[in-house]
Formats: structure tokens, sequence, C-alpha cells
């Protein structure tokens, strides 16, 4: 099976290249199911139930979230009632919405998980457990499990990989909204990387107008970041996993860009 995985969208820009590329890319990579994080979705930071709907409608099969999940309060009726919407599962009980989800994908089941660290983010409950006992529920109902970590600290991210290493097929980092070089298949078979990157505007500092961002980096005063324009870039990898056993075959890097 192949599965394509698109890094944080990020804005209009975000979606807009989501929309042009997605469908160009699903036929290249002869991808069954596509997955995405969509947490900086609606104006770079949160997303909204029209723009979920959008997300699906571009040819998204999954979502998954982060900690600006929550920015906007609307959408979280929708994460209750949409099984393919996630947040990180690992959020104390009782939030709105669920972290995994289960897709069938011409008659193999896929699960998806989706986690958030905790180094220099908020001190919600143990990834790594919750990462431990997530999975093993799901690979009792999947033979591919897919992990989105959502988490700053790159030690966190690889450590996670080589924990949950033969126990999914895939762990991949989000967040940063750089993409990194380091995909590889580890040696029990799951895919790594890092952080698969920012679908989202390229010219901008993490997807947000420089010249805020680097106000606030000369004065330390509170800012308003807006969401930078321009040319877009859509950062992702490629997924082709063994549908028997769940085991990793390889993992590839996705790099677009819009002409400026």
């Amino acid at each position: 099976m192949r599965i394509l995985v698109i890094g944080d969208i990020h804005g209009k820009p975000g979606r807009r290249i989501l929309r042009s590329r997605l469908p160009g890319l699903r036929r290249t990579h002869d991808a069954d199911l596509v997955i995405a994080n969509g947490e900086n979705a609606a104006g770079g930071a949160g997303i909204t139930s029209d723009v979920i709907r959008e997300i699906f409608g571009a040819g998204v099969d999954v979502i998954t979230g982060g900690n600006h999940t929550w920015h906007n309060r609307e959408a979280y009726e929708t994460l209750d009632a949409e099984a393919r919407l996630l947040r990180p599962a690992n959020y104390p009980p009782g939030v709105p919405g669920h972290g995994t989800a289960l897709v069938a994908v011409n008659g193999t089941t896929v699960g998806v998980l989706n986690l958030q660290g905790r180094i220099f983010m908020q001190g919600i409950d143990d990834p790594f457990r919750a990462a431990r006992e997530h999975a093993q529920v799901l690979r009792e109902q999947a033979p591919i499990v897919v992990v989105d970590f959502h988490a700053e600290a790159t030690s966190e991210k690889i450590a996670l990989g080589w924990y949950l290493d033969g126990r999914v097929s895939a762990v991949l980092g989000t967040h940063t909204h750089v993409q990194t070089a380091d995909e590889r298949v580890l040696p029990g078979g799951t895919a790594y990387i890092s952080d698969v990157g920012m679908t989202g505007p390229h010219d901008g500092v993490i997807g947000m107008e420089r010249e805020g961002i680097i106000e606030r980096f000369l004065t330390q005063m509170p800012v308003r970041f807006t969401v930078a324009s321009g040319a877009a870039q859509l950062n992702g990898v490629v997924l082709d996993v063994d549908e028997s056993g769940g085991r990793a075959r390889s993992i590839h890097r996705i790099q677009e860009f819009e002409e400026e």
C-alpha cells in the first residue's frame, strides 16, 4: 500500500497548493490513502468546519491535528462528529474529539494515531505511554498503523520512533514546519522522519509574514502575526507499506513549489 502524508497545511496558501497539486501527486505516486495535518489550516492557527470540508474535498482522507487544533471553538462539534478528523490522543479525558481512526482502504484497514509531544509544549499526558496503548489496540484491528507525532523537540520525536519501531508502520513528525532530511526505515520496519514539513507560504517564517516575526525577535514585544503571501510550497512523504505485516518498505520526501 502507498500512503501519501502531507505536512502541516498553513492558511489559504497551503489550501490553495493542496487543491492544485494533490490530484496529480495522488496519481503520480499511486497513493491509496492521503493523510494531512490541518491544525493551522484556518488563518495559520486552528481549523474550522468550512476548512475541514475544503480539505476533505481536495482529496485528503484523514486530517490530523496538534496544539493549535483548539484555536477555533466552532470546530469542537466537528471534532466529535467526524471520525476522519483527529486531535492528539494524549490530551486529558473529556476534551472534544478523538485521537485515532480506522480507515478501510481497498480491503485493508489502516489505523491512524495522532499524538503530541511535551518538550517545549503543554504538559499534557505522556505520549509514550499513550502511543504504546493506542498502537496495541489499533494493531489488533489494522495491520498498518501510521502515527503523526506533533512535537517540537527532535530528540523526543526520534525517541518515539525507536520506541515504536516494529509496533507501527510509520512515525512521522509534524509541528516545526521545516522538512527534515532524516527519513529512513528503522530495523523493525517502521518508517520515520523528524518532520514532514509544511504546506504553505514559501517565503515567510514558518508560514507567517517575515516583518512581524522579525519585529518580535528584535523587540520582544507582542506582535500580531499574519499568514505570509506569495508562492506556496507543499511538503510531504510517500510511504510504501506491506499490507500483510505492516512493515514499511520505503519512505520518500516530496517537495513541490508554486512559481513566483
